[in-house]
């Protein structure tokens, strides 16, 4: 190890700039889930009606 080395956390400065930086993931928006809910209706209806006519048919 370097004689010189510091030790970061040591340093009040550098510190509070690590803690107040913001996280890169919170900042980020999850995208929507709507698509994926309405497929899957629309899919669970359709297998409800090829049922329903294959019963009746």
């Amino acid at each position: 190890m370097a004689e010189n080395y510091t030790d970061p956390s040591g340093n009040t400065a550098q510190f509070r700039a690590f803690v107040d930086a913001p996280e890169p993931a919170a900042t980020a928006t999850a995208p929507s889930r709507l698509p994926l809910i309405a497929g899957l209706a629309v899919a669970a209806v359709v297998v409800v009606g090829l049922v329903a006519w294959l019963a009746l048919g």
